[in-house]
């Protein structure tokens, strides 16, 4: 008789493809980051974080399949992984479509059977959404103890320009440059956006940093980082907290 498969064993070391595979192949994963927070109810080996995983917690598991991003994950840690005879998707996500993109490939990888309804949904609303007003020439800070900034290239600064926001560092040389807070401070800006990830800004924490004249504008960093389900709630979430900043 024909060995009967079962379904696929995947790893993933970005929290928001965890997140994607969990809610569309649910039993597929069995290992997930520290730091996949998504579904809440998520029930998975726990195999590090996305910079520093446990390769030979990986490895014992026995995947079929480990997904991955080239941003969040060292390039040594994926080779380990390949060399111990394990499949290994990277992705790359610096805009909108390349998101849609590469989470079509990776949940067909996981064994989705089709293009799940969330994913429509999520390319419906960023698809009719309004004309921006004229664009806000605004700094995003993603760290502070140094203060560091969203440069060029990067999906946040994508989503933020669909949405009516200008960084002002998009043409820097470095993707997240290091930049002196006393240079934010003096930079011709309309607006600051303090995400809550990876730098927790808060209140409290971030916007007395800035002259009293200077908006902010906190914002969920799940919806301005992650590519996943939250896309589809993503723009109303976010217009919502720059609106409310203008």
């Amino acid at each position: 008789m024909p060995l009967v498969r079962g379904p696929l064993r995947v790893v993933s070391l970005v929290p928001s493809l965890t997140e994607a595979v969990a809610v569309t192949v649910p039993g597929a994963l069995v290992g997930a980051t520290d730091w996949c927070s998504h579904p809440a109810d998520l029930d998975v080996t726990r195999v590090g974080g996305t910079k520093n995983p446990d390769v030979p917690r990986i490895v014992a598991l026995a995947p079929d399949l480990v997904v991955a991003n080239e941003e969040e994950n060292r390039a040594p840690d994926l080779a380990a992984l390949r060399v111990a005879g394990i499949e290994v998707l990277v992705t790359e996500v610096r805009t909108l479509p390349q998101a849609f993109q590469e989470l079509t490939r990776v949940l067909a990888a996981c064994g989705a059977g089709r293009r799940p309804g969330w994913l429509a949904e999520a390319e419906a609303a960023w698809r009719e959404l309004p004309v921006p007003p004229v664009p806000l020439r605004a700094a995003v800070p993603i760290w502070r103890r140094p203060w560091m900034v969203v440069g060029r290239d990067t999906f946040a600064g994508d989503l933020l320009a669909r949405l009516g926001v200008a960084n002002a560092y998009a043409a820097h040389a470095e993707r997240y440059p290091r930049v002196p807070v006393e240079e934010l401070c003096a930079a011709e800006l309309d607006l600051v956006v303090l995400p809550d990830e990876p730098y927790r800004f808060t209140r409290d924490d971030g916007p007395e940093a800035f002259p009293a004249h200077l908006p902010t504008a906190l914002v969920s960093g799940r919806h301005l980082t992650w590519y996943g389900p939250s896309l589809a709630e993503a723009p109303a979430v976010l217009g919502a907290a720059l609106s409310a900043a203008r």
